[in-house]
């Protein structure tokens, strides 16, 4: 029953992936749809869009997640689920920039999938074996953003909206598939009572703070989380700033990184993690990460790109092993309401770095003053090097 669950879980993450790859290659031409005039302007727009989804599941995942300790994984999931289908359906018919502000404000609210489906995981396995398993939760969303931005770039020849309409059918398949296959994993007995505290989220993050030993891992993740943004805020608009591509080469490129990112999480995060630890695995992860942020910061070539997409790939490396350090700190009670935190924080993280990049970017390629697209990526290298102390106080919550 555990593995059918597990398989779930992972295809339910799977979709999630294909839902937010296949909107990726399109947003360029998304954004024409509903005003934007050039490639600045749609992706501040953009960027917009990204901080409202993010400002809802600030304030929404780590109530969904306190939910889920009280009342049960499954209903709160399918609940969620449900939820993104409608959303999809909002931004398929959208035609102009507030409904699809309303729409991603919703998705946002319905931001308990990720949440919910992490502590599930957590409630289902050992200790060890939660770092390997939150690993596969990357392959998972890799192996969707490889089918995700290739279905979104190729859909979108025959029209703007079929991405939407593809994404909408696939959430609400899921939801009629978890009805039937999906087991409750928090038992009764090991729940935990819903009170007026946790309807606030800023006492929840401060209760988070205060677990012994919890607290530096949720800075990691944050200013992670935050220099990372770079990749699906700009993604699209760098490359088309760069060199001119189509939404077509969009939605491969994007599906090339899924493929590496499937292969790093799914098969060479468990070697590594046996061999070497969840410590160096993390180190790696890392290293990694700045290698990226500064190649993609100067490159000119796209067989620069390609060589840097790698590195990018494997500083993928590092979430998982950080979501399994933070979750062996806690008891089961408690699973939904850490998975909800780390959500809610990485949600700050992406409401404020999209503002913050797509602003650098728009000065950077304007006519003003230096031309440099790769900017913002420079700026995560450096946020990168600012962690690096925090990383280091991090080997004893790391398992051998």
């Amino acid at each position: 029953m555990q593995n059918r669950a597990y398989v779930f879980i992972l295809f339910t993450l799977m979709i999630d992936a294909i839902g937010i790859g296949i909107v990726f290659p399109i947003m360029p031409d998304l954004m024409e749809r509903v005003g934007a005039s050039g490639t600045g302007e749609g992706a501040l727009w953009g960027g917009v869009l990204m901080a409202s989804y993010a400002g809802a599941l600030f304030i929404f995942a780590p109530i969904i997640g306190s939910l889920s300790d009280a009342y049960g994984r499954k209903p709160v999931l399918l609940l969620a689920l449900a939820v993104l289908a409608v959303d999809y359906v909002i931004m398929a018919l959208a035609g102009v920039f507030w409904v699809l502000l309303i729409g991603r404000i919703l998705a946002g609210v319905a931001g308990a999938t990720y949440t919910t489906a992490t502590a599930y995981i957590a409630d289902i396995s050992t200790p060890k074996e939660r770092a390997a398993r939150f690993g596969m939760v990357g392959a998972a969303f890799g192996i969707g953003f490889v089918l995700g931005p290739a279905i979104g770039g190729i859909a979108a020849e025959w029209h703007i909206s079929a991405p939407f309409w593809i994404a909408a059918a696939l959430s609400a398949g899921n939801v009629v598939f978890g009805l039937f296959v999906l087991p409750e994993s928090l038992a009764p007995a090991k729940r935990r009572r819903f009170g007026r505290r946790d309807l606030n989220p800023f006492n929840t993050i401060i209760d988070a703070f205060k677990i012994p030993g919890l607290a530096i891992l949720l800075i990691c993740l944050f200013v992670f989380e935050f220099a990372n943004m770079v990749y699906p805020t700009l993604w699209a608009f760098f490359t088309r700033e760069l060199f001119g591509w189509s939404t077509l080469l969009i939605g491969m490129s994007l599906a090339g990184y899924g493929i590496l990112l499937a292969g790093v999480q799914g098969g060479l995060m468990p070697v590594m993690i046996t061999r070497f630890g969840e410590f160096r695995t993390l180190q790696l992860g890392m290293v990694s990460a700045l290698v990226g942020f500064i190649g993609f910061g100067l490159i000119s070539t796209v067989t620069g790109l390609i060589l840097v997409l790698i590195f990018a790939a494997l500083s993928d490396l590092s979430p998982p092993m950080m979501t399994a350090m933070a979750s062996n700190i806690v008891d089961e009670d408690k699973q939904g309401l850490v998975q909800g935190v780390i959500a809610s924080l990485a949600s700050i993280a992406a409401f404020l770095a999209p503002l913050f990049v797509t602003g650098v970017f728009e000065v950077f390629v304007d006519d003003k003053g230096l031309y440099l697209p790769g900017a913002p990526f420079l700026m995560g290298a450096v946020m990168i090097v600012l962690m690096i102390p925090l990383i280091m106080r991090l080997r004893g919550h790391a398992q051998s």
